[in-house]
């Protein structure tokens, strides 16, 4: 499940930049993903609703406020970088602010929601909620393109960097905690019960969330909402060594 970082995509076009201050400690620069540019039919229909609801001021400023606030029309919102390297990221804000976390030590919750209007799927958002240990915190959004490669990329970075640590923690008898979910050498447990390794048939992931099932049972013996569970391919991959041994590579 482990593996580098995303490599650019060969049909888009990001072009070399510095490394911003206060990330000389995160090795190589690997990649840089910028922001979406929103579609020029959109753009215009939004300045026109504005235009055309100047008749109820507050609705009309609204629609010409989502237009601005676009990276097309907005310097800061453009000016902004999301920079994965070797031993981390750093998100530069509208204001030039750096955020770093470091994959060995952050942790990550994601949400991703497909949308439908009337049955027809229209788009899916992804939030990526960032946690660092002195309590800083960040969401990572789909304003920044290709959020189908850098926040795999998050999830991937991260047990790489802190899989071989944790493995060891176990050995020595440590209970970990993956939101109301716990495992150690001897199984895993929820609020209402424990299981142990033999016991679980399958591990799953279905509609969003969770699902642990056991042998001869139609109903899951429990299942929990993937954005709630920090670090989710971290989780899964020390499931996975801890039940066979081996890696998940489909993750």
């Amino acid at each position: 499940m482990a593996g580098p970082t995303a490599q650019q995509d060969p049909g888009q076009t990001t072009a070399p930049e510095a490394a911003p201050p206060g990330t000389e400690g995160l090795g190589q620069l690997r990649e840089t993903f910028l922001p979406k540019r929103i579609g020029t039919v959109r753009i215009v229909a939004l300045l026109v609703m504005g235009i055309v609801s100047l008749i109820l001021p507050p609705l009309g400023a609204y629609f010409i406020w989502l237009a601005v606030k676009t990276p097309n029309l907005s310097r800061k919102q453009a000016a902004r970088r999301l920079h994965l390297f070797e031993h981390g990221l750093a998100e530069v804000g509208r204001n030039g602010e750096v955020s770093v976390f470091r994959w060995d030590s952050m942790t990550v919750l994601q949400e991703i929601t497909e949308r439908y209007a009337n049955g027809i799927y229209v788009g899916t958002t992804y939030v990526y909620t960032l946690y660092r240990e002195d309590g800083t915190t960040l969401k990572v959004t789909d304003f920044y393109d290709r959020p189908e490669c850098w926040g795999p990329a998050f999830q991937q970075e991260i047990t790489r960097a802190q899989l071989p640590g944790l493995l060891t923690e176990l050995e020595q008898g440590r209970t970990l905690a993956y939101g109301s979910l716990s495992v150690n050498l001897g199984g895993v447990a929820t609020a209402k019960g424990s299981l142990t390794w033999a016991e679980i048939e399958k591990v799953e992931i279905s509609q969003g969330m969770l699902v642990l099932r056991k042998p001869g049972k139609k109903l899951p013996w429990a299942q929990v909402q993937v954005k709630k569970i920090p670090n989710l391919f971290l989780f899964l991959a020390l499931v996975d060594q801890l039940r066979y041994g081996g890696l998940r590579q489909d993750a």
